[in-house]
């Protein structure tokens, strides 16, 4: 009912004192209540120059990754550590970053390829799309005209050479070189290179490249040069190499033969965007896989980095056989600072990180680590979860988050920036980048339906990934605090 009276007690005293505004009651609520009333926000993103990688969970913002874009910004170094149980989609994601970097003129890919189906490595259907042969390390298709790699090689420098024998030999053997040992390896390797250098005149010495067979036969029969330099018996001599002759033995004559024991095969195109090193045919558990990724590292160091302002991706599938031994890890070491300086990206993809940090080269891996600024989490076990998020430092709520995650879906910090990422793939990369044709040829379904499965799968597992991970973080903020 209007009162008149009191309109004009309200209308006097506004005009006397301005308007009077009414005071709203308080009202007691909880911090996790309260958190609903105001909009949601996001972490600002990486910016929007590089590779998109797909979206953001929580904003459904994009999300676009680039280390040689963020280093010296946002990065302090370019390198990336993947990990993930197997079946989460660590692959697809490697496999379309590396088909969206080619896109760009100025980017070169070499791929360590550990893992095969059907014969040939998986990063196969990749190299045909593009053009390119994969480089197929096979001691079986060696022996029959196959790729080798010489050690030896004039273009890796001489004490890039002495290097990588003596990482050969120590990979093999479990344990450093004694000094007696490095010293008979030592004089083998200068007798073989002298043997085979051009005289003074200039005169082109007849013959091939130095080979290991050579360093093998003056192990076992040094030179007396060698032996009166050092004031030593020449029998001394010859017992200190021998077990290292043994050992580089099996390159030339034993399971591994074929590879390394001959000239660097000519035509291997150093210049092609994409190289892939095919290492299917090796046993993944035997000592052969970390020689042949350590031969591998210190080629491409020498015949393959260089300043020409190219950014060069080298991409290792399975790479705890290179962060598990000491002194593999510590030739990878070498290259990561190396490499920085000249454009170099290395990525590593392992399923376990416990595989790594408890292992032989505990030291050499956190060093390793430590040099990866960014880090892609797929889901694992919690307790998986809980010792990565110890050693990577992750947030308490990243950490709870990882064993909900579906697949697809990862956690990715870079350098301290932590979002939950959901990976896009198109319909144009899709038959590129799925490995697992050997579980999933046997009932076909037809492509429309195929699709629509695969779409509301997709969405169904997105929904359920946004909805615990808001509940998990809503409840871990929260308080009782009386607002």
């Amino acid at each position: 009912m209007f009162d008149p009276l009191g309109a004009l007690t309200e209308a006097f005293t506004s005009f006397l004192f301005g308007k009077v505004e009414s005071t709203r009651l308080p009202v007691r609520t909880s911090t996790g209540q309260a958190q609903a009333v105001y909009l949601p926000t996001a972490a600002p993103g990486l910016g929007d120059s590089g590779v998109i990688i797909g979206r953001e969970v929580y904003s459904g913002k994009g999300y676009i990754y680039d280390p040689f874009q963020l280093y010296g910004q946002q990065l302090p170094a370019p390198h990336w550590l993947v990990l993930g149980e197997s079946g989460n989609g660590k692959s697809a994601l490697e496999k379309t970053y590396v088909l969206r970097q080619l896109r760009f003129r100025d980017r070169q890919v070499v791929v360590l390829d550990a893992q095969g189906e059907d014969g040939v490595g998986e990063w196969n259907l990749i190299a045909e799309e593009l053009g390119i042969t994969p480089i197929r390390l096979d001691p079986t298709a060696a022996l029959n005209g196959g790729i080798r790699l010489n050690p030896l090689d004039p273009s890796i420098t001489t004490t890039g050479q002495l290097a990588l024998l003596r990482t050969i030999i120590e990979v093999a053997m479990g344990h450093g070189l004694d000094e007696r040992s490095g010293f008979a390896l030592k004089v083998a390797h200068a007798a073989v290179l002298t043997q085979h250098e051009e005289p003074a005149d200039g005169t082109p010495r007849p013959g091939r490249q130095p080979v290991l067979s050579d360093i093998v036969e003056q192990l076992r029969h040094p030179e007396p040069a060698s032996a009166e330099a050092m004031n030593v018996d020449i029998d001394d001599v010859r017992a200190w190499g021998l077990d290292v002759a043994l050992v580089l033995d099996r390159l030339v004559d034993g399971d591994l033969r074929g590879m390394f024991d001959g000239p660097t095969t000519a035509g291997i195109d150093l210049d092609a965007p994409l190289i892939v090193f095919d290492l299917s045919h090796i046993d993944r558990n035997s000592i052969a896989m970390p020689i042949l990724m350590a031969i591998v590292g210190v080629w491409l160091e020498h015949t393959w980095i260089r300043p020409d302002r190219k950014k060069r991706i080298f991409l290792v599938e399975e790479a705890w056989h290179i962060i598990n031994s000491p002194f593999v890890a510590q030739l990878f070491q070498r290259l990561l600072k190396f490499g920085r300086r000249l454009g170099l990206s290395f990525v590593a993809v392992v399923h376990h990180l416990s595989d790594v940090v408890d292992g032989a080269a505990a030291r050499e891996a956190a060093a390793i680590l430590k040099m990866a600024s960014t880090r892609t989490i797929y889901a694992q076990k919690a307790d998986e979860a809980r010792a990565t998020g110890r050693v990577l430092g992750l947030p308490r709520w990243a950490v709870e988050i990882i064993p909900t995650l579906t697949p697809g879906i990862a956690v990715w910090d870079v350098n301290g920036n932590v979002q939950v990422v959901k990976h896009l793939i198109t319909e144009a990369e899709r038959p590129l980048v799925y490995t697992d044709r050997a579980m999933t040829e046997s009932s076909p379904l037809p492509t429309d339906e195929a699709r629509s499965l695969a779409l509301a799968a997709d969405a169904e597992a997105e929904a359920r990934a946004e909805a615990i991970a808001l509940e998990r973080q809503l409840r871990n903020e929260s308080s009782e605090t009386v607002a």
